[in-house]
């Protein structure tokens, strides 16, 4: 299992709805937007240029301070 995969699905059995894609920039650069929704209201959304990248700023956001193992 892939780190990425490990936090994914951590937030998942924290409640969290996530998502993420890939998709091109103005200049053609692969970027990746991730989103992550809870019940309570609360949601995050990033951009970065890598799929681990991405879904770490969201566990960041979502725990700051926290790595979720």
């Amino acid at each position: 299992m892939k780190y990425w995969e490990i936090i994914a699905d951590n937030l998942s059995k924290a409640g969290w709805s996530w998502g993420c894609v890939s998709t091109a920039d103005s200049n053609g650069r692969t970027i990746f937007i991730a989103d992550a929704r809870h019940g309570d209201g609360n949601r995050f959304v990033v951009r970065a240029d890598k799929t681990l990248t991405a879904v770490v700023e969201l566990e960041s956001a979502i725990h700051p301070g926290r790595t979720i193992r």
